[in-house]
C-alpha cells in the first residue's frame, strides 16, 4: 500500500493515517501561495480572444474580469493585442467576428434597432472594444455600439452633429469621424464638422471644421494625422484632400490628391487603407492597387487586385490595413466562386504584390460587404 499512496515512510502508517492528518504526509503544499491575482490576470490576458469565452466558467473573479473590460486594458497596458475583422454582408441579419486569420468565426447578438435602421445604409467604425455603427432609425439619425466585453449592443452615444456618409479613421482607442451629412429644418446639409470618439467616457469631443464641406468622403490615420480625401458637396466631386494635426489643432488642405483618378456616376468613397504608415488605393474603375506618394503628391501603380472592385463602382468591397497587411474582401476575379466572399491579403513590400487567399469555405457569406471594421483588442 505504501507504494499506491506514494509513502516512503516505513514506520507502519497507513492510508488513513495520511487522509486524516494524523500520519505523516508525502508533501505539504500549506506555504506555497497560490498565483497572485495580478500574475494570474497576466497569464490569462495573453491567452487568444477566441478562447476568452471558457473564462466564464473558471470562476467569478474570471467572469468578472472578462465582463468588466478589465481583461482589455491589461492586454492594452501591455500592448498584446489581436485583430478582429468585424463584418456585415448583404443578405444578413447579423454582424460576424472573424479572427485575423479568418480561421474561426462567430456570429454577434442581432442590433435591436427598428427596421428602418436594420434596411438603411450605414457606416461602422472600431474606437478600443467598441464597435460602431452609425444610421437611420425612424426618430432620426443614431449610433448603436457593440461592447467587446459584454457581447452586448447598447444605443448611444450620438454625435454631437448626427450624420450619414462620412469619413472616419481609428488611432489607438480613439476614433475620428469628418464630413458627411445630416439633416436639419427640412433640408440635408453637407458637413465640414469633425469630432473625436473616447471609448473609456463613452463620448464626442467636438474638432475644429475642415477647409472643405465634404460627404461620401473617405478617411485614415497617417503620420500622426487625420486624413479626410475625396467626397464631394454642392460643387460637385472633390479632388482635394486634407488632414486634422491635433498638436497645432488644425486642418491643412492637399490639393489635387485625387485629381488622376477617373470620374464615375454613384461611385463609392474611395478605397484607402494604410500600412506601415504609407496610404494605399484601390482604384475602383480598374481594380488597380496604387500607392501614394506624399513628396510628389501623385500614385504609383502597382497591379492589379484580384478582387472585382469594378462591377458595382466600388460598393460591396472591403480594403483594409490589418496590421502591416492590406485585406481586400469581395467577389473574386480570379476564380468563380459563385457569390461566395473570397478573401485576400499581401504585405505590400516592393513592387511584386503576392496576394494570399483565405479558404472562405467555411462560411457562406456573400461577395457583397455592406460594412467591414477592423478592431485591436
Amino acid at each position: 500500500m505504501s507504494e499506491i499512496w506514494g509513502n516512503s515512510d516505513q514506520s507502519g502508517s497507513n492510508p488513513s493515517d495520511s487522509m486524516s492528518g494524523e500520519g505523516p504526509q508525502d508533501a505539504d503544499y500549506s506555504d506555497i501561495s497560490s498565483l497572485s491575482y495580478e500574475l494570474e490576470s497576466l497569464i490569462f490576458a495573453r491567452l487568444p480572444r477566441s478562447e476568452h469565452w471558457k473564462l466564464n466558467f473558471v470562476n467569478k473573479r474570471c467572469m468578472n474580469l472578462l465582463k468588466s473590460g478589465d481583461l482589455y486594458q491589461i492586454r492594452r497596458e501591455i500592448g498584446f493585442r489581436e485583430a478582429s475583422v468585424f463584418m456585415f454582408a448583404s443578405g444578413e441579419r447579423s454582424w460576424w467576428a472573424f479572427d485575423r486569420e479568418f480561421k474561426s468565426h462567430r456570429k454577434l447578438p442581432v442590433l435591436p434597432s427598428d427596421p428602418c435602421f436594420a434596411s438603411g445604409d450605414k457606416e461602422s467604425l472600431c474606437a478600443g472594444t467598441h464597435l460602431l455603427v452609425s444610421g437611420r432609425e425612424i426618430d432620426g439619425l443614431v449610433v448603436w455600439r457593440y461592447e467587446l466585453a459584454e457581447n452586448k449592443w447598447f444605443k448611444g452615444p450620438s454625435m454631437i452633429s448626427p450624420r450619414c456618409l462620412f469619413a472616419s479613421a481609428t488611432c489607438g482607442d480613439c476614433a475620428y469621424v469628418a464630413g458627411g451629412m445630416g439633416a436639419g429644418l427640412g433640408t440635408v446639409q453637407i458637413y465640414d464638422t469633425a469630432e473625436k470618439y473616447n471609448p473609456d467616457s463613452g463620448s464626442w469631443e467636438q474638432l475644429p471644421r475642415m477647409k472643405r464641406k465634404r460627404k461620401l468622403c473617405s478617411g485614415c490615420y497617417m503620420d500622426n494625422k487625420f486624413y479626410v480625401i475625396g467626397g464631394r458637396n454642392e460643387d460637385g466631386e472633390l479632388t482635394c484632400g486634407e488632414f486634422f494635426d491635433e498638436a497645432r489643432n488644425r486642418w491643412e488642405l492637399i490639393p489635387d490628391m485625387l485629381k488622376d483618378d477617373p470620374v464615375q456616376s454613384s461611385h463609392s468613397p474611395p478605397l484607402l487603407a494604410v500600412v506601415n504608415n504609407e496610404l494605399y488605393s484601390l482604384e475602383a474603375s480598374s481594380n488597380q492597387l496604387k500607392v501614394y506618394i506624399k513628396k510628389s503628391n501623385a500614385w504609383k501603380q502597382l497591379g492589379a487586385v484580384p478582387v472585382r472592385a469594378d462591377s458595382n463602382r466600388g460598393w460591396g468591397v472591403a480594403f483594409k490595413s490589418l496590421g502591416n497587411q492590406l485585406l481586400v474582401i469581395g467577389a473574386s476575379a480570379v476564380s468563380c466562386g459563385g457569390n461566395n466572399m473570397a478573401i485576400y491579403t499581401c504585405c505590400p513590400e516592393g513592387d511584386e504584390l503576392q496576394w494570399e487567399p483565405f479558404d472562405s469555405g467555411r462560411n457562406r457569406l456573400s461577395h457583397f460587404i455592406l460594412n467591414c471594421s477592423v478592431m485591436m483588442a
